[in-house]
């Protein structure tokens, strides 16, 4: 079978949502050797899911031999690119640095040490106010940076000039790229057209010359909500965060109706192996191999084999109902003891209000059988070589009890 170009790659997998409009860009993407950057604030020290999805599809890019920059914010992150919502608290020069070497050290085995990484607070540190003004401002019209998207719907509820200014920040960032490392394309999220825009207008005006970028939908949650850190459901990739047997649970949990959206976005693997798996899917649909392939898949690519090996067969023993591969954890505690005392000991709860909300949700099981009752009280009869403990449908652990 015919091998697909990049561009039928990129719109096979759905990774196209806004695009130059520039008549060799798609020869330029399926002939490859075009240097492009992506690019992400360090606004915390772990990239998380949502990174994830677009750094895959930088690596997909790279497969068709462009070649990959990767831009960590030091200088914008420091200002912060304006939310739909409200503005975002700024963060402190220290916290920057330290978000920045975490984000590196990441996106350095996400490539496997093949990727080059820069940061544009080395460019922008001893650019004074009237250099931006005189170099970056003149170039961008009023009227152009309000008729962005995210601008004009801010305006209504107030922006600051920090703020709106973080695209001139961002389009100098394309420029400077272009200029001295000769990277012609820009790759992000639907949300950032507009700061691929204005840099490609920057570029347009100061040198005559043609830039080209492209958005990727947003990936959504069965909930309709983006993967990410102010939407308060981050997969961290950052396993001391989010455990890569947390990571592959919430994988195996996701729904039919988005998983093979997913195969497509957070795999390498190609059309007809998606199919084939689909196919599988359909006919038994109980097996959920698409599930089980797609959380398998993102686990080895971030953490590696060992790690995803010993995830899958971690949740394939809970599930079978041997739980000799639950994580244990001894506890010096005395029976009988209450269920939320209990709780508290496994370090899975914030607060005891938080355990007694679970518990009369009906979402907390002990020995595998539920628990509705906060003034349940535990004694020597539910520990059989310790107490398992469940959370919800994916955290387990069992406790010893010395």
């Amino acid at each position: 079978m015919k091998k697909m170009t990049c561009y039928e790659d990129l719109m096979y997998r759905g990774l196209i949502k806004d695009m130059t409009n520039n008549e060799d860009f798609k020869d330029k993407l399926n002939k490859g050797g075009m240097t492009f950057y992506i690019g992400t604030d360090p606004s915390a020290d772990s990239l998380h899911l949502g990174h994830y999805s677009s750094f895959m599809t930088a690596k997909r890019l790279a497969s068709y031999g462009h070649h990959p920059i990767v831009l960590i914010g030091g200088a914008t992150g420091l200002i912060g690119d304006p939310r739909p919502s409200a503005e975002r608290a700024l963060i402190s020069k220290e916290t920057v640095e330290k978000n920045l070497q975490g984000l590196e050290k990441q996106i350095k085995k996400l490539f496997n040490n093949d990727v080059e990484i820069v940061n544009n607070y080395d460019w922008t540190k001893d650019m004074t106010v009237l250099d931006f003004f005189r170099d970056v401002g003149k170039y961008i019209n009023l009227g152009y940076m309000l008729n962005k998207d995210i601008i004009r719907r801010r305006l209504e509820t107030g922006i600051t000039y920090a703020e709106f200014s973080y695209t001139l920040l961002q389009g100098y960032d394309f420029y400077y790229l272009y200029t001295h490392k000769n990277c012609i394309m820009q790759a992000a999220g639907s949300d950032q057209w507009g700061n691929i825009t204005t840099g490609i207008e920057l570029i347009n005006k100061k040198l005559g010359k043609d830039a080209y970028g492209f958005t990727m939908p947003l990936i959504l949650d069965a909930t309709g909500k983006k993967f990410g850190k102010s939407e308060g459901n981050a997969l961290w990739l950052d396993k001391e965060k989010t455990s890569p047997y947390d990571l592959y649970q919430y994988l195996f949990n996701s729904s039919d109706d988005k998983v093979e959206e997913y195969l497509k976005v957070f795999t390498f693997l190609t059309k007809e192996e998606i199919d084939k798996i689909m196919k599988e899917q359909k006919a038994h649909p109980e097996s959920r191999i698409a599930q089980k392939t797609l959380a398998y898949e993102v686990v080895k690519d971030i953490h590696g084999e060992e790690d995803a090996n010993n995830a899958k067969e971690k949740a394939e023993g809970i599930f079978s109902g041997n739980t000799d591969s639950v994580d244990k954890l001894e506890v010096s505690i005395k029976l009988p003891i209450n269920i939320l005392d209990l709780l508290m000991e496994t370090k899975l709860f914030p607060s005891k209000s938080e355990a007694k909300r679970m518990v009369l949700q009906n979402a907390i099981s002990i020995n595998t059988n539920k628990i509705n009752d906060p003034t349940l009280m535990i004694d020597e009869s539910y520990n059989k070589d310790g107490i398992l403990v469940q959370k919800g449908k994916k955290n387990f652990i069992k406790l010893i009890i010395k």
